[in-house]
């Protein structure tokens, strides 16, 4: 597995884990839990551009990964 498939993945999985998030936090009736389920959305949604923001620095390092 490449370096650029292995971003990819990560990226997909962040942001699948962001979206459950921000899903239970919809569901979810209790104002304690759906405030902390939006907290960790929004601090995976960060992590979700910060590992964005690697995977084009990346892409511009190295030229092989833009085949």
């Amino acid at each position: 597995m490449t370096v650029q498939t292995q971003m990819q993945t990560a990226i997909a999985s962040a942001q699948s884990v962001e979206a459950s998030l921000t899903q239970f936090a919809l569901e979810t009736q209790n104002q304690d839990a759906k405030q902390t389920f939006q907290q960790l959305a929004q601090q995976q949604k960060n992590i979700v551009t910060q590992l964005e923001g690697r995977y084009q620095q990346i892409i511009q390092e190295e030229p092989q990964f833009n085949q």
